[in-house]
């Protein structure tokens, strides 16, 4: 069994707060964390893609990214474990 964990849904326009849940496995909130997550994701990869493209930046520059791809990463590969579950 899985440890459940924070899940985040995304910024409350109004507040600039995030909303987290402990989702159900199965539930809506789970999926729509999931969606959250794989939409943050590919975001990130767009932008990420974009610096790697323009190629001037240096390597602390690029290395600030490195702990939002992990992030990113660790909550794709979370939702890649639980679908075999």
């Amino acid at each position: 069994m899985t440890a459940r964990r924070f899940r985040s849904l995304g910024v409350d326009p109004a507040t600039g707060k995030e909303a987290f849940v402990v989702a159900r496995p199965g539930g809506w909130l789970e999926e729509l964390a999931d969606v959250h997550a794989l939409k943050a994701a590919a975001v990130l990869a767009t932008v990420v893609g974009a610096v790697l493209e323009g190629g001037k930046s240096s390597d602390t520059e690029l290395a600030a990214f490195v702990p939002a791809l992990h992030a990113a990463l660790e909550e794709c590969v979370g939702i890649m474990a639980a679908d075999r579950e």
